[in-house]
């Protein structure tokens, strides 16, 4: 092979970039090998081709298919000086960008977000979900994020974006003021408002925010535990009822233990006896409340009257003449001049007709 072969060998013909990849950014391998003049550029769907001239943007090419020449480059062009029909190789830095949707990257709180929720009052909660994004102005993210790197990863500017969106999500969930009880419904009101608010930012990078979404929020383990013990006794219904159910899981679980030999044994039967006397109780929750009723109705009590001793106060039974702690004579009893009904010596208007006395 002559030296005109080898050197011809030297010039690239073909500028492509097949990507198999999870990279954003990719540097074709000119190194010192000049491109051709005339050579063929293949930039496929969800791909942009970014020439650069000693580390100034040039020319961007979008999905298609391009024989390089001066009239399709007319930035590098002129950075050249080139004249037109201009047919001898040339060195460019040649960066391919992938424009497609990076989807499923991660975001969560790192540490808990301090709210107040008007139940709870000061909580500790987190969060986490995923987004996607993608590249909306390849000019613009090798200007802001990649610079003149060989090769550029989501995993490179995942960290960036992941503190991007969380303080978008904390400064959101706390304007809204939504009851911690409440939020699980507002999960999609809320990922569109913070896709809104987070755009503008995402775009000035040079990107897109295609999706956000929040899977979950959740709060502290004591405070999910109060809620959960609130929930119990709301289906136990009032507070006799749960501690029903308390001690009726308590038997249970002694009785299930396995380790407990013959006590285990005689706590299932005493469980069992126990348990059955609970549930026969709940199947009437009113018997407790009926049964004094019941036996008053049936032997009603003959009250005792009593009029306090006018000295010291001392209830004095009909038949104490004197009070029996001090010593006082019973006060006579007094009539009321209207209606003739009985009155207490401490008493000033009759309690019948309210004539005064």
């Amino acid at each position: 092979m002559g030296l005109f072969s080898f050197i011809k060998g030297q010039f690239i013909e073909v500028i492509e970039w097949t990507d198999n990849t999870n990279e954003i950014v990719h540097q074709f391998p000119v190194y010192d090998k000049a491109i051709k003049m005339g050579a063929r550029l293949t930039v496929r769907e969800s791909q942009a081709a970014i020439f650069l001239n000693e580390g100034q943007i040039a020319d961007v090419f979008g999905p298609g298919t391009y024989t390089l020449s001066t009239q399709n480059m007319p930035v590098l062009t002129a950075l050249k000086s080139w004249k037109y029909a201009f047919n001898s190789p040339f060195k460019a830095d040649v960066y391919f960008v992938n424009t497609r949707n990076f989807t499923d990257q991660k975001w969560g709180t790192t540490n808990p977000i301090i709210m107040r929720d008007p139940e709870f009052g000061a909580i500790r909660m987190r969060g986490f979900g995923s987004y996607a994004f993608r590249v909306q102005d390849p000019a613009l993210f090798l200007k802001e994020i990649f610079g003149t790197q060989s090769s550029f990863g989501s995993d490179q500017i995942g960290g960036y974006l992941k503190s991007v969106i969380v303080s978008g999500v904390s400064d959101l969930i706390g304007e809204a003021k939504i009851p911690i009880m409440d939020i699980a419904v507002q999960y999609d009101e809320l990922s569109s408002a913070l896709r809104t608010k987070l755009e503008p930012i995402f775009n000035a990078m040079g990107l897109s925010l295609s999706g956000f979404f929040i899977e979950n929020i959740s709060l502290p383990e004591e405070v999910e535990k109060m809620i959960d013990r609130k929930s119990s006794m709301s289906i136990a219904g009032n507070l006799d009822q749960y501690m029903k159910f308390q001690a009726a899981e308590s038997l249970r679980d002694a009785a299930n233990n396995p380790d407990s030999g013959l006590a285990g044994a005689g706590a299932s039967l005493g469980a069992g006896m126990a348990m059955g006397q609970m549930f026969n109780q709940a199947m009437k929750p009113s018997a407790d409340a009926v049964e004094p009723q019941s036996a008053a109705t049936a032997h009603p009590a003959s009250p005792v009257d009593t009029e306090p001793c006018a000295q010291c106060g001392h209830g004095l039974k009909a038949s104490e003449k004197f009070c029996p702690e001090c010593g006082t004579p019973r006060p006579e009893k007094k009539f009321c001049t209207e209606c003739g009904g009985s009155l207490s010596s401490t008493m000033k208007f009759c309690p019948s007709c309210g004539n005064k006395v």
